[in-house]
């Protein structure tokens, strides 16, 4: 089955066809390093690493690059406000990174390339671009020139006089053209800088991702991937100067997944509703806040609240219900001879399904309602009065692989402690001595640890409330 995308650049959906046969070249813009990140910056991060996953699991191999922007105003701007270096705040916020999204169970990148270990690429990427035409240097500022490059618009479908008529030339620039944007900016007096063909100064915020997907995949590559925002005029710019410098097309697919919204206002500062990931794991299920941003497709904006988290958190848990019903039930099973044809069949084609959904432009969405479909059918079978092991475990295995693919676990190993596991040893030795006082004492001393107790004739199990 192939694995069908939209593609931002062509506005449709496209049938994927890699550069070279079982390889994925996949490029997506990480975060400038200035302080933790926020649900803005989790929701690329979870979508496109399900991307990947989906991706290795059709049987590719995916060189995944997410670049580390460690050096811009921003980083200056903290550096200078908590009298530290730059290095030093863009060190421990990569740390935090890293730490943060592993908790939403995002895979750890082939590449992360930082435009600090980057720069003499960065550099000569420039000087290049200068010797072929596209860019001038105007006292130690270096500018792209955007007319040079006739298809500039072409991600944003916008014509550059559109662009032009919006533009300005800030104080100090010396652009010839208003839409001309920085490749290099001159230092100012205690910035950090590096030493150029025209002075000491730093990159422009566009140039690092073009000379670091070129480092590390090659002058075209298969996807570039980022948050809506980012389609202009950063990756428009990106495609400006990457094509102009290479000769040839920079992303054969351009994705990009939409905005966050919170309490239906859009996230800021300004308005004190902006949620870092660093906080919101400390409360929530990681897995509950991913499954969340996964139950709407990636390209649509999504609502972040309180009163939605709840509900996802109630739709998960009823998916690790069945999973759970499936581990309590194997116990429980016998190896029948009796003809599951029927069943196996149901689970192949949930399987299949699933398949289909995340072939069309990665609908995890949909995905999801395929594995509560899963849940359903598996809840009908742990009802019955005998059960074969064969179908448990396919049952079993299926909610393990598909989510796996979506990044999530239903596994609750870690639910019960030594001491919860005794106390339930104890009721059940305090109901065989007719002992029901004790019995009662430790439902309800477990139940205000928040675990819910039900005896089925195959015994004792139990489940978070």
């Amino acid at each position: 089955m192939t694995i069908k995308l939209y593609n931002t650049l062509t506005r449709q959906k496209e049938e994927f066809n890699p550069i070279e046969e079982g390889t994925i070249k996949m490029y997506v813009c990480g975060p400038t390093v200035y302080n933790y990140i926020h649900v803005g910056n989790a929701r690329p991060a979870i979508v496109f690493d399900t991307v990947r996953r989906f991706f290795e699991y059709s049987g590719y191999e995916v060189e995944y690059v997410l670049n580390f922007t460690d050096v811009d105003d921003k980083l200056i701007k903290a550096a200078n406000e908590l009298n530290e270096e730059v290095p030093t705040i863009a060190d421990r916020f990569i740390k935090a990174y890293k730490e943060d999204v592993a908790k939403l169970n995002v895979k750890e990148a082939v590449h992360h390339p930082r435009v600090t270990e980057t720069m003499d690429d960065i550099i000569q990427f420039i000087d290049q671009l200068i010797e072929k035409g596209f860019a001038y240097e105007a006292d130690g500022d270096v500018y792209f020139r955007t007319r040079s490059f006739d298809e500039y618009g072409k991600l944003s479908h916008q014509s550059i006089d559109e662009l032009r008529s919006g533009a300005r030339i800030q104080v100090g620039e010396k652009k010839d053209d208003p839409i001309d944007f920085a490749l290099w900016k001159q230092a100012k007096s205690g910035e950090i800088s590096w030493d150029s063909p025209w002075g000491q100064g730093r990159p422009g915020w566009h140039i690092e991702c073009s000379a670091m997907a070129r480092k590390y995949l090659g002058e075209t590559i298969d996807i570039h991937a980022g948050g809506q925002d980012l389609a202009f005029p950063h990756h428009e710019n990106e495609i400006a100067q990457s094509e102009c410098h290479n000769d040839t097309t920079f992303a054969n697919y351009w994705m990009h997944n939409g905005y966050i919204q919170i309490d239906n206002e859009k996230m800021s500062k300004s308005l004190g509703n902006f949620i870092l990931v660093h906080d919101l794991v400390e409360k929530h299920d990681p897995n509950i806040v991913r499954f969340f941003m996964l139950s709407v497709h990636y390209r649509n904006p999504i609502n972040f609240s309180d009163e939605l988290l709840a509900e996802a958190k109630n739709s998960y848990d009823r998916l690790k219900t069945a999973y759970q019903n499936l581990q309590h039930r194997k116990t429980a099973s016998l190896n029948l001879a009796e003809d599951n044809s029927d069943w196996m069949e149901k689970i192949a084609d949930l399987k299949k399904r699933f398949i289909q959904e995340m072939n069309d432009d990665f609908n995890t969405a949909n995905a999801i309602s395929v594995l509560f479909e899963l849940a359903k059918e598996s809840n009908i079978y742990s009802q019955q009065k005998q059960t074969s092991t064969d179908v448990i475990d396919q049952f079993t295995d299926l909610f393990e692989e598909l989510t796996t693919v979506l990044g999530f676990s239903l596994n609750s190993v870690d639910l019960l402690d030594d001491e919860i596991e005794a106390l339930i040893e104890e009721r059940i030795q305090a109901r065989k001595d007719r002992n029901f006082q004790r019995a009662d004492e430790i439902r309800d001393d477990l139940k205000g640890r928040g675990i819910i107790l039900e005896d089925t004739p195959q015994g004792t199990r139990w489940k978070r409330s």
